[in-house]
């Protein structure tokens, strides 16, 4: 059993993953902003915390997250202002990767985007900002000492899961929210993708044996 953090706690992936890690045993701490999800994130068999991550400094954030095994991000501003994105999406989630390595905490998961990072978006387009974010993001992740994950799912679907992907994929397709929450759950207990970037879209290869390094 493993005591695991997730930031962003009410989200539609969030929720599915806490039922998977609550039915397996692990003690999942939801943190989320909103008071008011604290009922949803207990029916998925988490324990809600309630944090404002977008305003909370490295210090603050260590505390909360001290004494976990593991912290997974699946926050995000969700397509709001310039100036939340950079916010959420890359300063609180760089500081949370901090407040990870102050906890003494290693282990650290981050659910990104399939084409990430891509500084291609040109200025004007409404996704540059978000793939900026990401990109910044993802990309100290990848320079620190923790032991990352990065997960590139590509376009979101709430078709049932299969249980199933292709991690191979050199191009973006289409995935489902279930089989995200699924890898996810996978990768945590999976050494072998520790360093490593996972892109994947929906497949025919079993989650274990397609996450295998």
């Amino acid at each position: 059993m493993a005591r695991i953090a997730i930031i962003g706690g009410h989200g539609k992936i969030a929720l599915k993953l806490e039922r998977l890690l609550s039915a397996r045993g692990d003690d999942v701490d939801a943190i989320v902003r909103n008071p008011e999800h604290a009922s949803d994130v207990e029916s998925a068999g988490a324990t809600p915390v309630v944090a404002d991550v977008e305003t909370l400094g490295v210090d603050a954030l260590a505390r909360l997250l001290a004494d976990h095994d593991a912290v997974v991000w699946s926050a995000g501003a969700g397509g709001g202002s310039p100036e939340r994105t950079d916010a959420v999406d890359r300063r609180a989630a760089i500081r949370s990767m901090d407040a990870s390595a102050q906890a003494g905490i290693a282990r650290y998961v981050m659910v990104s985007y399939f084409r990430s990072p891509d500084r291609t978006v040109p200025v004007g387009d409404s996704f540059r900002d978000y793939a900026e974010a990401k990109a910044d993001a993802d990309e100290h992740l990848a320079a620190t000492d923790l032991d990352w994950t990065i997960l590139g799912p590509s376009r979101l679907t709430d078709l049932a899961g299969r249980g199933t992907i292709d991690a191979r994929a050199t191009a973006s397709g289409e995935v489902s929210r279930d089989d995200v929450a699924a890898v996810i759950a996978a990768v945590l207990v999976d050494p072998s993708t520790i360093g490593r970037t996972i892109r994947f879209n929906d497949g025919d290869v079993p989650i274990a044996d397609a996450i295998r390094g």
